[in-house]
């Protein structure tokens, strides 16, 4: 039987360019983006095109940022998609390979930021878990000093990209995938956390941080479009939000103290 034709639209590198202008991208602006492919159609040349088309629409003066993180690099006791046997734990423990951030590949976060980060030129954060790969003119003022402590907060890239008047581009995802929220819970009270991953020379370690949980993002989101301006548009047949970095952060800020408060305990999960 043969193949069913593929679902459009026909999607390509300058269709994807124009379609950003016309939502309000500018040249020379910093763009930090999430994104699904596979919500644009059919796009002639994948994620490469979709990485182009962004770089178009910004042009040479601008810069791309995506999420580049490796959350598999974690304490296997916590795995659960799938988990592992408990006789496996200490061994994957002592034998995971330590975070490089020219060969750790992403996970999670989609071909997109996996194409980016593998981009001549890109630059990438040095924080084993949670870095941002970058390309552009301020590629490194944004991924230079990402503290292996500070997943998310005021020594990341988020805190760079929001002092850069930086926005965020939803391409076809959701504002559950909306890292901008998290810089927000760093600046309310929450818990803290105990994580484990490989340590850079080798061997185990063990970091303090804050806990940091997405799960109502998708309703924050909801209420933040609800109230701040947002542009709201397509690119091919993906629904795009664009908004300012520091507008959603602050949002955030006060969202989460009323809908989530938290305590300041120290809580030892398994990852």
């Amino acid at each position: 039987m043969p193949a069913p034709p593929p679902t459009g639209p026909l999607v390509t590198r300058d269709t994807i360019a124009a379609q950003l202008r016309l939502l309000g991208v500018e040249s020379g602006e910093i763009l930090l983006v999430h994104s699904s492919l596979s919500s644009l159609g059919w796009v002639n040349g994948g994620a490469v095109a979709v990485v182009q088309g962004l770089l178009d629409a910004l042009g040479p003066s601008g810069t791309l940022v995506v999420p580049a993180q490796s959350g598999d690099l974690s304490d296997p006791a916590g795995w659960a998609n799938p988990p592992v046997p408990e006789e496996w734990w200490d061994r994957i423990r002592a034998t995971m390979p330590a975070y490089d951030p020219l060969i750790t590949p992403t996970l999670g976060v989609g071909v997109i930021p996996e194409t980016v980060r593998t981009w001549p030129g890109a630059l990438r954060s040095a924080h084993p878990q949670t870095s941002f790969a970058a390309l552009g003119p301020h590629a490194h003022d944004i991924t230079d000093g990402h503290a292996p402590d500070c997943r998310l907060g005021e020594r990341s890239p988020l805190a760079r990209l929001e002092k850069l008047g930086a926005r965020v581009l939803l391409l076809g995802a959701g504002y559950g995938s909306c890292t901008a929220f998290h810089l927000a819970e760093y600046r309310i009270p929450a818990p803290l956390v105990e994580v484990g991953r490989p340590a850079p020379g080798g061997g185990w370690e063990t970091v303090v941080e804050v806990s940091i949980d997405e799960d109502r993002f998708d309703e924050l989101g909801h209420d933040f479009e609800r109230d701040r301006p947002v542009v709201r548009g397509t690119v091919g047949a993906a629904g795009v939000r664009l908004f300012p970095v520091a507008d959603a952060v602050a949002y955030a800020e006060r969202w989460l103290a009323v809908h989530r408060p938290r305590g300041e305990e120290i809580s030892h999960p398994r990852a």
